[in-house]
């Protein structure tokens, strides 16, 4: 192997293609408009980002081969649903759903599977923390979320332990030529683990899709523990209308998860 070049999967990643930023704006355009050659090339290009992510995942006893085949679906979820209009760079915008396409595949088919039960208890302790952090203006304490989850605290702690990795901010998740994302990059957070990171990104750029009143609603709901009733108070609509707009908004935002 040369200097530079890595040999995963059967691809020499020093024989795919480099594009610029312009190539690369312009073979997203042609994509978006239906042109299939355009998406091809667009798609071979990314393929590093999907070998340096499946790196990551090496050592767990998985083939290099099911998981690039899992990340390539990442992949062209990630050029589906990329934005430009955004101004966010598509490799910073991949990386996330590469991981998480991964993830979810080593989740289904792990050995030994969290219970359903602590994985509701994680996940209602993460929505918590980030409804508490939005409300107080910083990283709420454990005790804080248990008590507002009416849990012990210790069963909270398990419940985290049980479904994050831990994972360093100055990881690089990608490089090239020189230009790295890092986890840093994505989410400040000194505590951060790779499937908090991972959430963290995925509710941001969901938000980030949804309109101006949409978005409200989330907030108002998901972070500030409003009822619909509430949230249709404030902001001047029928709770009927709250209902219909929050579950577009749920179903939008499904696709970045």
């Amino acid at each position: 192997m040369g200097s530079g070049k890595v040999e995963i999967c059967g691809i020499n990643t020093g024989e795919l293609p480099r594009l610029d930023a312009k190539r690369s704006a312009e073979l997203l355009a042609r994509t978006a408009a239906g042109d299939g050659a355009a998406r091809e090339l667009f798609i071979e290009a990314n393929l590093r980002l999907v070998l340096s992510v499946i790196q990551r995942f090496s050592g767990r006893g998985e083939s290099p081969d099911d998981l690039f085949q899992i990340g390539c679906i990442g992949l062209i979820k990630a050029i589906d649903n990329f934005d430009a209009s955004h101004g966010v760079r598509f490799s910073t915008y991949a990386v996330p759903m590469i991981i998480g396409e991964v993830r979810r595949y080593l989740r289904d088919n792990s050995a030994m599977r969290v219970s359903r039960s602590i994985r509701d208890t994680a996940y209602h302790a993460l929505r918590e923390r980030a409804r508490l952090e939005y409300e107080l203006g910083r990283e709420p304490k454990l005790s804080e979320i248990a008590e507002a989850l009416n849990t012990p605290e210790e069963e909270v702690v398990f419940a985290l332990d049980a479904i994050a990795d831990p994972v360093s901010l100055n990881e690089p998740v990608f490089r090239d030529d020189g230009d790295a994302v890092f986890v840093g990059d994505q989410v400040a957070d000194d505590k951060a683990t790779e499937e908090r990171w991972l959430d963290s990104v995925a509710l941001k750029t969901g938000l980030e899709q949804l309109p101006e009143r949409e978005r409200r609603i989330i907030e108002l709901r998901y972070f500030l523990g409003r009822t619909q009733t509430e949230v249709a108070g404030e902001i001047g609509i029928s709770q009927a209308q709250v209902s219909r707009l929050e579950k577009h908004a749920l179903g939008q935002m499904k696709k970045f998860v």
